[in-house]
């Protein structure tokens, strides 16, 4: 079932390996540890909180330009990276973006989709022209717990992380309670998010 959630007033936009295997929509999803199919009320709707447009302008709300760009990794930044965030993925090219206003760089975004339980969750990392985490925003949630990670009260310890820090639960990140799927989901997708912008962008400044 498709939901969709509206935003309240906008301004102007594996170290973890899957418990189930994503499906595809209107397939169903094979549980290997409970050795079935799961049920429609497993799995949960999807809720769709905003669009790219949204959060693009949640992220930048005052900058003059926001540009749109594809990052493709080469085998070796892949493998790179890789070593650098401590997990496997299979993604070659990432959807990122750009904002300036007069020629400066306002800061830098990159869409993000991992498994949380069942499913992938949908957001965007925002990053700072000095490769800090400034904000996140839930695009598309599919699970049927752990939304709390679209909320401010949770999600906004991400901000002011770097390269450096760990962004992983029980080390930087407080978990929530029955959801330490999607915690460990988005903060894997943060600490890639940072990693994709210094390789891309800081260190070609």
């Amino acid at each position: 079932m498709l939901r969709r959630v509206l935003a309240t007033a906008l301004p102007l936009w594996i170290a973890f390996a899957p418990l189930a295997v994503a499906s595809e929509p209107g397939k169903r999803t094979w549980d290997p540890d409970l050795k079935r199919w799961l049920t429609e009320e497993e799995l949960g709707s999807i809720d769709v909180y905003l669009t790219e447009e949204q959060a693009l302008k949640l992220l930048f709300p005052k900058s003059q330009h926001v540009r749109a760009e594809e990052l493709r990794l080469t085998p070796e930044q892949k493998v790179r990276i890789q070593e650098r965030i401590g997990w496997k993925f299979p993604e070659e090219t990432f959807h990122a973006f750009k904002a300036e206003t007069n020629g400066k760089v306002d800061g830098y975004a990159v869409i993000q989709e991992t498994i949380g339980k069942h499913r992938p969750i949908t957001y965007l990392v925002g990053v700072t022209p000095d490769g800090k985490v400034s904000d996140i925003e839930i695009l598309v949630y599919r699970e049927s717990k752990g939304s709390e990670v679209r909320m401010k009260r949770f999600n906004s310890q991400y901000e002011g992380k770097t390269v450096l820090d760990p962004v992983r639960i029980n080390k930087d990140i407080i978990n929530i309670t029955g959801a330490t799927m999607s915690v460990r989901s988005v903060s894997a997708g943060v600490k890639r998010a940072l990693v994709l912008v210094e390789e891309f962008y800081l260190n070609h400044r």
